[in-house]
C-alpha cells in the first residue's frame, strides 16, 4: 500500500494554471480581470478538505495493518492449526494480488466519475472489506476473512489515486506538494496508531472489538469522504456562479460586438481552472494508471529493469517484514520460549489465578527458580476442569497436552483463574511489540517530506538506493543473530525505508522516454505487487519448515533480499555511469545538460 502513495507523493510537481490563448480583439483591461477566476484553490475551506482527506487516509492505513498488530491475538483466537502462519500471510497476499492489475486501470475510473465520487466509493469498499474481515474473524472463518481483505485491496490502493487527484484540484502551485506531503505523513501515522492501540484493545476487551474499532475508523473515513463530496460539489457551484456573474459584469462593460467572445472565453477560463489540476494529474497520477502503453515495455533499457528488480527485492524486506514484525519481536525479545530445563513443580495444575494460589513455581533441574524475564511463563502440561464460574466461556476444559494456541486470554478461565501469569505477560509483550514495530513508520512519516527535496539537491540516487540496501543487511542480520534491543535495528529500518522510497520512484522519469513514463510506473507497481503477493507465502513456508520459528531463517530471507538489492544497486551504479549518470546527477546538473 505504501508504494503507490510514494509514487504519487514524489512525482507531483507544483501545478501551473493554463490560460487559453485569446484572439487579439479580446485583449483589454476588463477581460484581463476576468482571467482571475474563482477556483477551489482560492477558497479557505481547502484546509478543511485537507483535514478530512487526512482522516480518510488514516482510517484506511489503520485497518490495513490490523492483522500485523494482532498477530499473537489472532493466533490465540483462531482454531488451533499448523497452517495458521500460511493463512495469516495470505491476508496480505490476497490484498496485493488485485493490485498487480489495478495500477494500469485505476485512474480511468477516477477520471470518468470524478475524484470525490470515487473517494466515497473506494472508502466504502474498505469499510465493506474490514466489516467482512471482522465478521469472518468472529466466525473463525479464514475464507470470509480473506474475502474481506480482497475487497479491502480493491479500495485501499485506488483511494490513493482519488485523494491525490482531489487534492491537486483544491491546492495550487507550491501548496500541492505541501498538501500531499501532509496527507502522506498523517496517513502513515494511521499504521502507527494501529500498532499501538489495537493490541491494547484486544487484550482489554477482546480481539473482535479491536477489529471493530477498525470498522469504526473506516466508517469515519466514509463519512469524511461524503463530507468532502458535498463540500466539493458546493465549491464547484459557488465558483461557477461567481465566475458566471463576473463574466456577465465584464460583458456589460464592453461593446456589444465583443460580448460573445468575452463570454465564451470567460467560461472557458472557468471550466479550465476547475479542471486544470485533473489535467495535470493526468501527467503524473495517470502516468501510473491510464496512459499505459504495454508495447512500450520493450523500449525500456537496462537501467529501468534494474530499478524494477531492485524495487521488487528491497521492498520485499521492508513491507512483508512489518506484516510479521509483531511475531518476530515476541519470539526474539518480549515473549521468548521458556528455557528447556525449566519445569513446573506441579505440571498438571494451573500456574496462577483463582484456581492456583501461586505455589506452582517454575524451577530448573537443579531446583533453582527459573529466570523468566522476557520469556513466556510455563504452561501446565495438562489440565481438567469443569465450569465453576459463569464468566468462563466453556463448560469444560480438558487438555491432555496443552499448547499455547489452546490458551484464549480473552476467556477469564485462562486470564484470571488458571494461567493469569501467562496471559498478563503476553498482554504486556504484545503491547510493547506494537509500540516498537511502529518505529520504521514513525521515521518514514518524519523523514519522507524532507528527503525528497534533499535528493533533488544532492542527486546520488543510485548510490543512496545501494546504501539503503546495505543498511537493511545490517538491520536483519542483527535481528537474526542477536537478542539485543530491537530499537536500533528498527530505527535503521525506518531510515533505509525513507531513503529508498525517496530515490526509487523519482528515478523512473529520468531513465525512460517521457511518453512512456506512465507505462514505466505501472510496470514497476505491478512487479512490486507480484513480490508482495509471493513473499508472504514464502515467509509462511520458511516459518512452518523451521518448526514454527521466525528466528533465524525468516530473517535470513530478509537478509537475502537485501543482499540481492545491494548487488542490483552496484550494477545500477555501473550501468548508469556508462549511460551518462542520470540517476546520480542533481537537478541543476540535468538542467545544464539540456541547455
Amino acid at each position: 500500500m505504501e508504494s503507490i502513495t510514494e509514487v504519487l507523493n514524489v512525482h507531483f510537481d507544483p501545478l501551473n494554471v493554463l490560460i487559453p490563448e485569446l484572439p487579439p480583439q479580446a485583449f483589454n483591461p476588463p477581460l484581463a480581470a476576468s482571467r482571475y477566476q474563482r477556483t477551489r484553490s482560492t477558497l479557505g475551506r481547502r484546509w478543511g478538505i485537507l483535514a478530512l482527506v487526512c482522516v480518510i487516509m488514516t482510517g484506511v492505513y489503520y485497518s490495513y495493518d490490523i492483522p500485523a498488530a494482532l498477530h499473537q491475538q489472532l493466533y490465540a483466537f483462531m482454531p488451533p492449526s499448523t497452517n495458521f502462519e500460511t493463512h495469516f500471510n495470505l491476508l496480505y497476499t490476497v490484498y496485493s494480488v488485485p493490485n498487480v492489475i489495478l495500477p494500469f486501470f485505476g485512474g480511468k475510473f477516477v477520471d470518468r466519475f470524478g475524484a470525490s465520487f470515487c473517494l466515497v466509493s473506494f472508502a466504502s469498499l474498505t469499510l465493506l472489506g474490514q466489516l467482512l474481515f471482522a465478521f469472518g474473524t468472529e466466525a473463525k472463518s479464514w475464507g470470509i476473512m480473506l474475502l474481506g481483505r480482497i475487497i479491502y485491496g480493491f479500495g485501499g490502493e485506488s483511494i490513493v489515486v482519488a485523494q491525490s487527484t482531489l487534492l491537486s484540484s483544491w491546492f495550487d502551485g507550491g501548496e500541492v506538494a505541501f498538501a500531499m506531503g501532509i496527507s502522506l505523513a498523517v496517513s502513515r501515522l494511521g499504521s502507527v496508531f494501529n500498532n499501538m492501540i489495537s493490541p491494547f484493545i484486544a487484550n482489554s476487551t477482546g480481539t473482535i472489538w479491536a477489529l471493530f474499532v477498525g470498522v469504526a475508523m473506516n466508517s469515519f473515513s466514509v463519512w469524511s469522504a461524503i463530507a468532502v463530496a458535498f463540500m466539493d460539489r458546493d465549491a464547484e457551484q459557488k465558483c461557477t456562479a461567481e465566475n458566471e456573474a463576473k463574466a456577465v459584469l465584464m460583458a456589460s462593460l464592453l461593446e456589444d460586438d465583443s460580448i460573445d467572445v468575452i463570454d465564451e472565453y470567460a467560461r472557458q477560463d472557468s471550466k479550465q481552472n476547475d479542471t486544470v489540476s485533473s489535467e495535470n494529474v493526468n501527467d503524473s497520477v495517470d502516468e501510473t494508471t491510464e496512459h499505459v502503453r504495454l508495447g512500450g515495455v520493450l523500449q525500456f533499457g537496462p537501467v529501468f529493469w534494474l530499478l524494477a528488480l531492485s524495487s521488487l527485492v528491497v521492498y520485499g524486506c521492508i513491507l512483508p517484514f512489518n506484516n510479521v514484525a509483531s511475531g518476530i519481536l515476541l519470539e526474539r525479545n518480549y515473549f521468548r520460549a521458556p528455557p528447556k530445563d525449566c519445569v513446573l513443580d506441579y505440571p498438571e495444575q494451573c500456574t496462577l489465578g483463582s484456581l492456583q494460589n501461586g505455589t506452582n513455581l517454575a524451577r530448573t533441574l537443579d531446583g533453582e527458580l527459573c529466570q523468566l524475564q522476557y520469556a513466556a511463563p510455563l504452561l501446565p502440561s495438562s489440565i481438567s476442569f469443569t465450569q465453576t464460574d459463569k464468566s468462563w466461556k466453556r463448560s469444560q476444559y480438558n487438555y491432555t497436552s496443552l499448547r499455547p494456541s489452546d490458551v484464549d486470554c480473552g476467556d477469564s478461565f485462562w486470564s484470571s483463574a488458571c494461567t493469569k501469569d501467562y496471559c498478563s505477560t503476553q498482554k504486556q509483550a504484545t503491547e510493547k511489540a506494537g509500540r516498537i514495530m511502529s518505529i520504521p513508520y514513525l521515521f518514514s512519516a518524519a523523514l519522507s517530506p524532507v528527503l525528497g527535496k534533499l535528493v533533488d539537491k544532492i542527486g546520488r540516487r543510485a548510490t543512496i538506493a545501494c546504501f539503503a540496501s546495505l543498511i537493511l543487511i545490517m538491520v536483519h542480520t542483527t535481528l537474526a543473530l542477536s537478542i539485543s534491543s530491537p530499537v536500533v535495528p528498527l530505527v535503521g529500518q525506518g531510515i533505509a525505508y525513507s531513503l529508498y522510497a525517496a530515490v526509487i520512484w523519482p528515478s523512473i522519469p529520468l531513465v525512460v522516454d517521457k511518453k512512456l513514463t506512465g507505462t514505466a510506473f505501472g510496470v514497476m507497481l505491478a512487479l512490486q505487487n507480484v513480490g508482495l503477493s509471493l513473499f508472504p507465502i514464502l515467509i509462511a513456508g520458511i516459518y512452518n519448515s523451521d518448526g514454527h520459528h521466525y528466528i533465524p531463517n525468516v530473517e535470513y530471507f530478509f537478509v537475502s533480499c537485501a543482499v540481492i538489492g545491494t548487488g542490483i544497486g552496484i550494477a545500477l551504479q555501473l550501468v548508469d555511469q556508462r549511460r551518462g549518470g542520470k540517476l546520480n546527477a542533481t537537478n541543476s546538473d540535468r538542467n545544464e545538460r539540456t541547455q
